[in-house]
């Protein structure tokens, strides 16, 4: 089974864990519960009429852990290339076939670890998320100069993990359930 590690708690890693985590793949995240969305009101997020960022990100760690995600308080200090995967250090290290970083516009492992930067000094990505080196994604602010916005980088955190997904599956693969999947 495929080893996914998010580095990062805020909404790219936690949809990112999310949609990993709920098919059926291993998930670590690490987070220093940093993120900004402790100081933001959410008025403006596609089905939530309004919520506070604390609450927002307490309802969506519960859901990535129901999901068998596992969740870690710890700040990783390095991700390097080991063989056909990576290493990912925190208080200890970890293995990953996939590293999802969503640093917010900290992109300090992005750069430690080679990935390739935009002109305007962001993480060069594709459309799937996926930076010059092949199974690392960033997210929202690490690619992105401006658009700081919690539903943007959640649909970073998504695309990688579709991405993913569609890799680990041999075939594109769309996240899509019928109210019958929820009985």
């Amino acid at each position: 089974m495929a080893q996914v590690v998010v580095v990062g708690g805020g909404p790219a890693g936690l949809s990112a864990a999310l949609f990993t985590a709920k098919n059926g793949l291993e998930v670590d995240v690490f987070d220093t519960d940093e993120t900004w969305l402790h100081h933001a009101y959410l008025f403006n997020y596609l089905g939530i009429e309004e919520k506070d960022g604390d609450e927002f990100l307490e309802t969506a760690r519960e859901q990535v852990s129901g999901f068998g995600a596992t969740l870690h308080e710890a700040e990783v200090t390095a991700v390097e290339q080991s063989g056909d995967g990576f290493v990912v250090t925190a208080a200890d290290d970890h293995e990953a076939d996939y590293v999802v970083l969503a640093t917010g516009s900290t992109r300090d492992l992005a750069e430690e670890l080679g990935c390739a930067f935009t002109d305007e000094d962001v993480v060069d990505v594709d459309v799937t998320m996926e930076t010059s080196i092949e199974d690392v994604y960033a997210t929202g602010a690490m690619v992105r100069t401006e658009e700081w916005q919690a539903i943007i980088s959640a649909g970073d955190g998504a695309a990688a993990a579709l991405n993913i997904l569609s890799k680990e599956k041999g075939e594109h693969f769309h996240d899509f359930n019928t109210p019958e999947d929820a009985a």
